[in-house]
């Protein structure tokens, strides 16, 4: 049976019940061929970024979230993701960076705390 726009939509809402289940390396599976037929979707690569994460494929869920990043730079869910990455990789700064950057895009209090801006920090360079 040939894969169509269906196929694809059906296999994404699968594939968010599995990451819901806890069975993100299933998720996974069913998104790799929706992103081969849909590169260019940012929904599928995200959710794909997450499955990556919540089975600790921290690698390949950095290089998903980075390319979501750099096609919406606005995406606060997106960094916030990244810096819980590169958190759980034990790469602090980088991680700062991307909580920084995600609490001053969307203000959600999960965001800010995890910002720690009112903690001073080590004198950033005001880029964040």
């Amino acid at each position: 049976m040939p894969e169509s726009p269906e196929t694809h939509i059906i296999d994404y809402r699968a594939a968010e019940h599995l990451l819901a289940a806890r069975d993100p390396r299933g998720a996974v599976k069913l998104l790799d061929s929706v992103i081969a037929a849909h590169p260019e979707n940012t929904a599928a690569r995200l959710l794909r970024a997450r499955a990556f994460f919540a089975a600790a494929q921290l690698r390949p869920a950095e290089l998903e979230f980075e390319l979501v990043l750099e096609r919406e730079p606005d995406n606060a869910f997106a960094h916030f993701a990244l810096a819980r990455t590169f958190q759980r990789s034990g790469r602090p700064e980088l991680a700062k960076r991307h909580f920084r950057l995600a609490a001053a895009l969307d203000p959600k209090p999960e965001y800010v705390k995890a910002a720690q801006f009112e903690s001073g920090g080590q004198g950033g360079d005001g880029d964040a």
